[in-house]
């Protein structure tokens, strides 16, 4: 697929996000979800997806989206670095075919680098299995917390008001 086109709505993150195909999630939000490559290239690889966009590609989305979708990045890639303690990280982000563009849903991978290990290539790595992805997902996702829970404790932020997702069916 080149650059432009029209977004096609059975890609499967879209599927992923109606919930008609499984995914290791590793948390989401209102506007984005992170969860595990099925084919990743090195251990702990993540990606980042917009819920609402129809941007196939960096060159269509909205600049809300980007902006909500780049603090999820930067927030997830701190809690790789914490719970997998690799030597580097790759951040990268493919527009249209000729650019290695695979799933043309804007997305951003988040992959762990070690001096000792090479890296699989982009679209040619083996698929994972879920019970190997999960336990990477909770350790990257206690991570998560890990960071929020040091600010809370230094006072940096305020915690936020807890929402519950109990219906009611009669007055309390």
């Amino acid at each position: 697929m080149s650059l432009h086109g029209a977004y096609d709505p059975d890609n499967v993150f879209a599927k992923i996000l109606r919930g008609e195909l499984p995914s290791v999630k590793v948390w989401e939000d209102d506007h984005v979800l992170a969860f595990m490559d099925v084919f990743p290239q090195s251990e702990g690889h993540v990606l980042i997806i917009a819920k609402q966009s129809k941007a196939r590609n960096l060159l269509e989305v909205e600049p809300d989206v980007l902006a909500h979708m780049t603090a999820a990045l930067q927030r997830t890639a701190r809690a790789v670095e914490k719970a997998l303690s690799p030597d580097g990280l790759s951040i990268m982000q493919f527009n249209g075919d000729a650019g290695g563009q695979t799933v043309f849903h804007l997305h951003f991978h988040i992959i762990p680098r070690w001096a000792d290990r090479p890296m699989k290539g982009h679209g040619h790595a083996p698929m994972a299995d879920a019970a190997t992805l999960q336990p990477l997902a909770d350790r990257i996702a206690a991570a998560l917390d890990l960071g929020r829970a040091r600010r809370l404790a230094s006072g940096a932020i305020r915690p936020h008001k807890a929402r519950s997702s109990v219906i009611r069916t009669r007055p309390v």
